[in-house]
């Protein structure tokens, strides 16, 4: 038996896990991380936040399980995806990640895309245009930070950042290349024509790993900062919303996994890759298949918005009873019928999938004197479910089938929002038990990559179905009618946005 280390590298905090080969977790830890919004439509985070997390939690891991650091035979890394940072020749960022919902790109967006015709872009990457790639962000960082731009060397993902100082290699997993941009779906290289749009020299671009291929081992340094034994091989990673997909079982057509994660992803288990300029294409864990998602760019970090700015009373009687304050609100919203009149869009940040509207904005419609928290914090829930919905209904409009859904990470504890879920949809939703988030599948692709197992399959040791919850009637009607005001408010709106911004 031997034991392995996953990391996660998340938009809202950075987690840690220890399993064994024989299907057992042995140790969780988590650290918080700070997410900056300096203006409009700005979303960064600090690599070396990430990596003292990293340190933190492998040293707490070693110490809880009582597992010696000689016996970890691996270590894989996930993270959120496509994201920003810039490193020099010594590797080290030059500035802040930009994330992968940040927005502020839009007038790079618009010249890049004058570059080449849209379905000309989807045909060769197999995704369309959209505030997530990479190319429109990198072009900012050459017109508004030129010094920072001219020092940098490589760009690279998050979970790569994490690889790069566990082991001194720099390179990036292959779904942040292909979600880049950058990549040429056929190759599963990075394409001439699509480096040319952006106008950056492709030496800036690191090499191309698969996630299961070793790319080092922990070095010295490392080793000092983490509590890791020397030499410990390290695989390439992957992506964090894959991972957690993989890790739910979504390993035949038609499985579909919604993700409650600080943003909230959607992904469809499919044998044939589809290219849609409202999805993004990712390579599934299993080589062979595919994963077409979407990403909504605020879901639960939208939440955590409302509890901070809105959440004061609720706090103080969250605290009184012992349980969080999302927690509390949950139970005070069960109490609000699907029929509330009270509309929220979550697009915090704009929206990438499907509507990639980096102008979109945070529109609450519907009070009245008789609403209160209550009805906010539902309509909040709903907001994220019905843009779960639009991805559903687009999945469909290529010709792809749901057949099962499941529910996995944080925001899949709450029954309420998984309630909301099955009602939207009108499909019973799984909840995922022993899921303790994408950090599971970094370890188990570690694995994979040291030859500790044998079947990707095997990954279903881990984990296990939990409770479904069935579609109700009167709420899947009602949830019908709300959902599609719900669309209209949005496309009522859609002109005034960018005035707004």
């Amino acid at each position: 038996m031997a034991y392995l280390l996953g990391l996660d590298i998340g938009t809202t905090s950075t987690i840690g896990i220890l399993i064994d080969t024989d299907g057992g977790s042995l140790g969780v830890e988590s650290r918080p991380v700070t997410l900056h919004s300096d203006h409009a439509n700005w979303s960064e985070e600090d690599p070396a936040q990430w990596w003292s997390n990293v340190g933190a939690i492998c040293q707490a891991l070693l110490k809880t399980t009582g597992i010696a650091a000689k016996d970890i035979a691996a270590v894989g890394v996930t993270g959120m995806l496509p994201t920003v940072i810039l490193l020099n020749a010594k590797g080290q960022p030059l500035r802040r990640s930009i994330q992968q919902n940040d927005a502020r790109a839009t007038k790079q967006l618009d010249v890049f895309r004058q570059g080449m015709e849209e379905a000309r872009f989807l045909k060769l990457s197999g995704t369309g245009y959209s505030q997530q790639l990479v190319g429109p962000k990198l072009m900012w960082l050459r017109e508004n930070e030129p010094q920072n731009f001219a020092a940098a060397k490589h760009v690279v993902g998050a979970s790569d950042y994490i690889t790069s100082r566990l082991t001194g290699t720099i390179q990036v997993e292959h779904n942040w290349a292909l979600e880049s941009g950058f990549v040429g779906l056929a190759s599963g290289n990075y394409d001439p024509q699509l480096v040319a749009l952006a106008g950056i020299d492709p030496a800036l671009l690191a090499p191309i790993r698969k996630s299961h291929e070793i790319v080092g081992q922990v070095t010295a340094e490392a080793a000092t900062a983490t509590g890791l034994a020397v030499g410990t091989p390290v695989v390439a990673g992957c992506a964090d919303h894959v991972a957690s997909a993989f890790i739910c079982g979504a390993a035949r057509n038609g499985d579909l996994v919604l993700k409650f994660g600080g943003a909230g992803d959607i992904l469809l288990s499919s044998d044939k890759p589809v290219a849609d300029r409202r999805l993004f294409l990712d390579y599934h864990i299993v080589p062979g298949l595919f994963f077409p998602n979407g990403c909504m760019a605020s879901s639960g970090s939208f939440l955590n918005w409302i509890v901070a700015n809105w959440g004061g009373g609720a706090k103080e009687q969250a605290q009184a009873a012992g349980i969080s304050t999302h927690q509390w609100l949950d139970q005070q919203a069960v109490s609000v019928s699907p029929e509330s009149g009270v509309l929220f869009l979550p697009y915090f940040l704009g929206e990438k999938t499907p509507l990639n509207d980096p102008h979109a904005r945070g529109t609450l419609i519907g009070l009245g004197l008789n609403h209160d928290i209550r009805h906010v914090w539902r309509a909040a829930l709903e907001g994220v479910v019905f843009g779960f919905r639009h991805h559903v209904e687009t999945f469909r409009e290529c010709g792809l089938s749901v057949q099962r859904v499941f529910a996995a990470d944080g925001g899949a504890a709450s029954d309420l929002w998984l309630q909301i879920s099955a009602d939207a949809l009108g499909l019973p939703v799984t909840r995922i038990d022993r899921h303790p988030g994408s950090s599971l599948g970094a370890a188990f692709v570690a694995g994979f990559g040291i030859d500790a197992f044998k079947d990707w399959h095997d990954i279903a040791d881990y984990v296990a179905p939990g409770r479904v919850f069935e579609p109700e009637a009167r709420a899947h009607q009602a949830l019908d009618r709300k959902y599609a005001l719900w669309r209209d408010t949005y496309t009522r709106l859609q002109s005034l946005y960018p005035a707004l911004g």
